[in-house]
């Protein structure tokens, strides 16, 4: 035991010696034992540089270049997917709340778009009910998924419901690489009219429009 500690009282020391302690300050160059490329050559945009045949580091995107950074229509105003709004984030501006209710206005064709990427993306799990039996449940491959009519999805803001939908949840993987910021939304509104048509009652109908529903 005694030869143990003395062993492990040298190795401390020579660690301390070594690396330090933490937070502490010195003038001598840090010491990398795992770089992760932290320091690597590399060519600093907009910068003088001999490599390139213009002289500069930076050069102008190869032509038929898809930007990725495509702004979205919110109303009449353009949203960049680098800002701080809740269309973007699914949050309220500055805070880590989600917003209540979808920015984008819920239009006819919002709704159109929103059963597309629904039918592509999420019903072969959830079923274009969105009732859970979709094509996993039902060959035994997951025991359990989702009803999204349960009343605590039915619950969730809207904001949550894109946070999820954006970054996934459990084994539902995230969706953002995959759908732009407009269909995400877009099927975040055609869920909510599956919701109300299960959940829904006869007030919730116009009365005008009661007389066909009832055919």
């Amino acid at each position: 035991m005694r030869y143990f500690l003395a062993i492990f009282a040298l190795c401390v020391l020579a660690i301390v010696g070594v690396l330090g302690f933490r937070g502490s300050h010195s003038r001598q160059p840090s010491l990398y034992i795992f770089p992760d490329m932290e320091r690597q050559p590399k060519l600093r945009p907009q910068t003088a540089n001999a490599f390139f045949d213009t002289g500069m580091s930076s050069r102008l995107p190869v032509a038929g270049t898809i930007a990725r950074s495509q702004p979205v229509q919110v109303g009449p105003k353009l949203v960049y997917p680098w800002e701080d709004s809740p269309v973007v984030t699914g949050r309220v501006p500055g805070t880590t709340n989600f917003v209540e209710w979808n920015p984008m206005p819920v239009t006819a064709e919002l709704l159109q778009r929103g059963q597309q990427v629904f039918d592509i993306n999420c019903a072969a799990c959830h079923s274009k009910l969105g009732d859970g039996n979709g094509t996993p449940k039902r060959i035994g491959a997951m025991a359990v998924v989702a009803n999204l009519h349960d009343k605590r999805i039915v619950g969730l803001t809207d904001g949550e419901l894109f946070n999820t939908v954006s970054y996934g949840r459990n084994l539902m993987q995230g969706y953002a690489g995959n759908l732009p910021i407009r269909d995400r939304w877009a099927a975040i509104a055609y869920l909510r009219a599956l919701q109300l048509s299960r959940l829904g009652s006869l007030d919730d109908v116009p009365e005008a429009a009661r007389s066909a529903l009832k055919k």
